[in-house]
């Protein structure tokens, strides 16, 4: 069994070879081995490649890593480590190079961040809390509220928030997008209201005092006013409230008006002495989707949140929302 000479150890290791994964698997090898027969065998390389690699790897890392013993060739000091960093480092590249293992939901300890609008924290979210909880016990979820200062955008792109729930008029184009619902506009109002007895005319919606969420994104109108201003009209909006919770409290003490969804309106008019009204004018529907970046579209733990967001959204509304927007479900179709 040939064994090369061990050369004095270098401070000075050559600057113009570099270890590749090639030489890394012959490091691990011949480490193991400590043979170059064996490693040549193993290998399925020649005798003097062997030998000649091991030249490279001792000019690489500047010390002998195997040397002469009385029972053949044996790590040095270094080479004991470099045995342990060689199987670190093949473990990392089998890693890399292949698929990334299964995604269980149940197992799971991932935190995953959403950013939705206030609006929703009434009936969707808790419901999509209340699933993760179910079926991912281990995992974390972060509910991000949307306002006008936050870049959702940005945040989508850095990995900050996986998705993000939104209903602005102007879609963006340059992110994955998958319709969730849409409702009808309705008005909320104190039940003692004289306008509930009378009827809510188009002329009493206008110059009625109206409150109004504080916008959540910056330089977008409300579908409500963007409706209003392409007739030539425009509500009277003297309080403005940045919480939707505080709707109901803030319409019981006082004679604002309200314009919501119907599923939000039905919530609370349920609870609170508040009459829902329809809209005395024909206008759009206010229609919800979800934005997530390219970053994470194949990502098997985004593709689980995205359905059961999904699925959620379908709860709540109690309809397909696929079918209702004549989309398609296989941006979030992932197996359960």
């Amino acid at each position: 069994m040939p064994i090369l000479p061990s050369p004095q150890r270098s401070t000075a290791p050559r600057q113009n070879d570099h270890l590749d994964t090639n030489l890394l698997r012959v490091l691990h090898t011949l480490l193991t081995e400590r043979s170059v027969t064996r490693t040549a065998l193993k290998l399925g390389k020649s005798q003097p490649a062997v030998s000649n690699m091991l030249r490279r790897l001792r000019d690489i890392t500047g010390d002998p890593i195997l040397v002469g013993g009385k029972s053949g060739m044996t790590p040095t000091e270094r080479g004991e480590e470099l045995l342990l960093l060689a199987k670190q480092g093949l473990g990392v590249m089998e890693s890399i190079a292949n698929p990334a293992p299964d995604f269980t939901p149940a197992l799971t300890q991932r935190v995953f961040h959403l950013g939705a609008p206030d609006y929703l924290s009434v009936l969707l979210i808790p419901l999509i809390m209340e699933t993760v909880r179910a079926r991912a016990p281990h995992a974390g979820l972060v509910i991000h509220s949307l306002n006008a200062g936050f870049d959702y955008s940005s945040a989508l792109e850095s990995g900050e928030l996986d998705i993000v729930i939104g209903n602005w008029p102007e879609q963006p184009q340059h992110l994955h997008l998958a319709h969730l619902f849409e409702d009808e506009l309705v008005c909320m109002l104190n039940s003692e209201h004289p306008v509930v007895k009378k009827g809510l005319s188009l002329k009493y919606y206008l110059d009625m005092a109206h409150l109004a969420p504080t916008p959540y994104m910056m330089g977008h109108r409300s579908i409500i006013d963007s409706a209003l201003a392409e007739q030539g009209m425009k509500r009277q909006i003297k309080m403005t409230i940045p919480y939707f919770g505080m709707v109901p409290y803030v319409l019981a003490k006082t004679d604002l008006i309200f314009t919501t969804s119907h599923c939000f309106a039905m919530h609370f008019g349920r609870q609170w002495p508040i009459a829902v009204l329809p809209m005395p004018m024909p206008m759009p529907k206010m229609r919800f989707f979800m934005l997530w970046h390219e970053r994470s579209h194949s990502a098997p733990e985004v593709q689980w949140l995205r359905k059961l967001v999904a699925d959620a959204s379908r709860e709540v509304m109690g309809k397909n929302p696929y079918e209702v927007l004549g989309g398609t479900a296989n941006d979030v179709t992932v197996p359960r």
